[in-house]
């Protein structure tokens, strides 16, 4: 690992893709060549180096690219970057079909584990020379319509306000404040309808011809290996989506009904989603930096492991929290290979999401500051749906110190954040069934892809009256908004499995905080060395594809919120 300072010191050098292409040329010769497992192992090492690097200078200049999209350089290099990569992907994947072919297979298997080779295989299984220019396409379209959100200024309340500036209105205590930004923010996203919808339309066509040149008859199953999925398919997501329309639907509404009588109002309206209280919501207690200083007692007090990851992320500045002008609206963490660091993104508006990042993002940082001298480096992630589950669980191991965020807002945070957890996983699993429909059928018109989203917002949202003056969401137009969409395909369910998993955790949490923190951490310690549902069980945790999961849950919840006390909140 390469010793640094900050982040903002750190020296970007343009990768060199044709020294990248000869790199490969003459590993992928040595490796055929290779008279012993050594040999190939050393060939291991070496690209593992080269590989990471190349990752590092991507991952600087993207990081860059969204601090500030209007930094022209990081956005040229952007450009760079993504149209070059898919071209050199060829040369990247003979190394990994040499070591599949490899007579040393057995040796590798033995030292690192089957899984890895069958990681490696999936990425080879997924990728077809005749989608490179249709991923530098599709490159290309992302960025434009992240360029479209990031240029995103609406004039309310007095100040010029980003897609994250506004959204701290949607939970004011004035109703009439709240439509009103609701409306504004639909305003931006009605503005560019046509062009976010030629956007989609584009995108679509494009993986559906990516999923045809695999041998296809459109990109679902292309869009499931992308993820890295190896223990279940199409059909364990839809036993699951079944099970959110008949467990969790009827339970979120009786919620929702809850929140209507609490708040004062006959029917929940979108304006209305995000206001849990008459007296308003939960709100921080202080600024970015007081929020941080908190977030470091947190972690320092709540176990050795958490302590040293909060301090080498303070000292490395590796986390970038306030919402500035011309940042991507948007929050993610990354990872900087060569440095065995994570990067926390993000763009604080003063609302409960401002301590969630520093326990969703943070939990991802930490899991990978945990597993950061696996080897190989490919064992520092799982597949999407199991990182969620170190985020989304971390979130629920925050709550002691919601006093130190909320102070007397606390009991507020406590409901709101289990309630919203619950919520969720209805829209998420709408979201990844909109995107079954739309990639299935790529030939619908955006109007037809609007009334499917509509038709759905009934089946898994029937508590939220459209429309209302708000004719964005009232015709089906909503889903736009949805940055995964267009960006990373069937990615969003991934959100409602590891929610799921997480409320495990949560109800093991009410009644043994101490094994609730040693499955965690056992889950965690996995790295990326075994599948989504293999991690579980080696961690004693419940698949969220066993019916039992999500109904004891839902029951457990339910004795919690009936029980908990909102006297004088109400």
């Amino acid at each position: 690992m390469e010793d640094f300072g900050t982040f903002g010191e750190l020296k970007y050098e343009r990768p060199d893709f044709d020294a990248l292409k000869a790199f490969y040329t003459a590993l992928n010769e040595r490796v055929r060549n290779a008279k012993t497992y050594e040999e190939v192992k050393t060939c291991m090492r070496e690209e593992e180096e080269y590989s990471a690097h190349v990752s590092t200078m991507y991952t600087i200049a993207s990081i860059r690219h969204t601090v500030d999209t209007s930094d022209k350089f990081y956005e040229e290099e952007d450009k760079y970057l993504n149209t070059q990569y898919p071209e050199a992907m060829p040369y990247m994947q003979a190394f990994s079909l040499a070591l599949l072919n490899s007579p040393f297979k057995s040796e590798i298997d033995k030292e690192y584990g089957e899984f890895f080779l069958k990681n490696i295989k999936l990425g080879v299984d997924s990728f077809s020379e005749k989608n490179i220019k249709l991923m530098q396409e599709e490159n290309e379209l992302v960025d434009r319509y992240q360029r479209i959100m990031a240029a995103c200024k609406i004039p309310f309340e007095g100040e010029e306000c980003n897609l994250y500036g506004i959204q701290k209105y949607f939970s004011s205590p004035d109703r009439n404040i709240r439509k009103a930004a609701w409306k504004k923010y639909s305003e931006f996203f009605a503005s560019h309808e046509k062009e976010m919808g030629e956007i989609f339309d584009k995108l679509v066509k494009i993986r559906n011809q990516m999923g045809r040149n695999m041998g296809f008859s459109d990109f679902v199953p292309l869009g499931y290996m992308q993820q890295g999925r190896l223990d279940y398919d199409e059909k364990d997501v839809a036993s699951f989506r079944k099970q959110v329309e008949k467990v969790l639907v009827p339970f979120c509404e009786k919620l929702y009904k809850a929140q209507a009588k609490r708040i004062g109002v006959d029917k929940i309206r979108c304006y209305d989603e995000e206001f849990l209280f008459e007296d308003g919501n939960a709100v921080p207690v202080g600024n970015r930096p007081y929020l941080v200083e908190q977030a470091k007692t947190m972690y320092h007090e709540m176990s050795k492991e958490t302590g040293e990851f909060i301090d080498f992320m303070l000292e490395h500045q590796l986390m970038d929290l306030d919402n500035k002008p011309n940042k991507a609206s948007t929050g993610y963490m990354t990872s900087l290979a060569d440095y065995k660091a994570p990067f926390v993104f993000s763009c604080f508006n003063g609302t409960t999401g401002d301590v969630d990042v520093l326990t969703h993002e943070a939990g991802h940082a930490f899991a990978a500051y945990m597993n950061r001298d696996r080897i190989p480096y490919s064992y520092v992630w799982p597949s999407m749906e199991a990182c969620e589950v170190h985020s989304m669980s971390m979130e629920f191991f925050a709550w002691p110190w919601a006093d130190g965020f909320f102070g007397a807002d606390a009991r507020k945070f406590r409901y709101s954040h289990l309630a919203g957890a619950l919520t969720f996983i209805p829209y998420g699993t709408m979201v990844d069934h909109f995107q079954h429909i739309v990639y299935e059928k790529p030939e619908m018109t955006p109007a037809e892809r609007h009334a499917v989203w509509k038709e759905l917002l009934g089946v898994y949202m029937p508590w939220v009256k459209l429309g209302d003056g708000i004719p964005f969401y009232g015709d089906g137009e909503g889903w736009q908004r949805q940055l995964h969409i267009y960006v990373n395909p069937f990615y969003y369910i991934d959100y409602c499995l590891a929610q799921t998993v997480a409320l495990e955790i949560w109800a093991l949490l009410q009644k043994d905080r101490k094994e609730a923190w040693e499955r965690y951490m056992a889950y965690t310690r996995q790295g990326g060395s075994r599948t989504f549902t293999e991690l579980l069980k080696n961690a004693g945790l419940e698949s969220p594809f066993e019916e039992s999961c999500l109904n004891g849950v839902c029951q457990t919840a339910s004795e919690w919120l009936k029980s908990y006390d909102l006297t004088g909140i109400e």
